[in-house]
């Protein structure tokens, strides 16, 4: 499988990085060794200084496809998770300066955060999602899916004109304002529609 991430999907969160307004989705990938499930810790890697949370709407593929309409869209996922998106900021806004790609900073392991994931027909509406992240009980990061600038169809037809989407392949959506800074000792709690599905340390 592999873990298909949306940069710059939310106008807030573009604003706060001083980035421009992309006319399309910005996507790179992550690979399989990236990921981290059931609320396992995350250890800081030694390799930076500046490792920053992005908390995100995470679609699970269920069948394959590619050159998907956005008509159709929906018939490719059923079950929508949360998931936190670990960057290494030094790296990357090193990188960015010298017109390099962000896999350091985006792909190391461990880096992919994911939940359990539940059925998108759990909720009244999806398009309308709060979803909201806090850090030693502090408020960090709230979000609603209203706010995307790509929503989900739009997405996932993007992204299957290029890449062949796979069952079980797993899309983060974009983060919302509020990315900052982790911590060894923070503890991290993540909301969806009020049901916590993230809880777990940095170390």
């Amino acid at each position: 499988m592999k873990v298909i991430a949306i940069g710059r999907n939310y106008a807030a969160h573009i604003k706060e990085l001083n980035n421009p307004t992309p006319e399309n989705p910005v996507i790179f990938l992550k690979p399989d060794t990236a990921l981290l499930k059931d609320n396992k810790p995350f250890y800081i890697p030694e390799f930076s200084s500046d490792i920053h949370y992005e908390l995100e709407v995470v679609l699970k593929i269920c069948k394959e496809g590619k050159h998907i309409s956005e008509k159709f869209a929906p018939n490719y996922y059923e079950e929508m998770g949360l998931g936190i998106d670990f960057t290494a900021r030094d790296i990357q806004t090193l990188h960015k300066e010298k017109g390099l790609p962000w896999e350091l900073a985006k792909a190391f392991d461990n880096s992919a955060v994911i939940s359990t994931f539940v059925p998108k027909t759990q909720f009244i509406n999806i398009y309308n999602l709060d979803f909201e992240l806090k850090i030693n009980n502090e408020n960090r990061q709230i979000g609603n899916t209203k706010n995307m600038l790509f929503p989900f169809e739009r997405i996932i037809a993007f992204v299957s004109k290029y890449i062949t989407l796979k069952k079980g392949d797993l899309i983060f959506t974009g983060t919302p304002e509020g990315v900052g800074k982790v911590l060894p000792g923070d503890k991290l709690e993540a909301w969806l529609a009020g049901q916590q599905l993230l809880n777990f340390d940095i170390k």
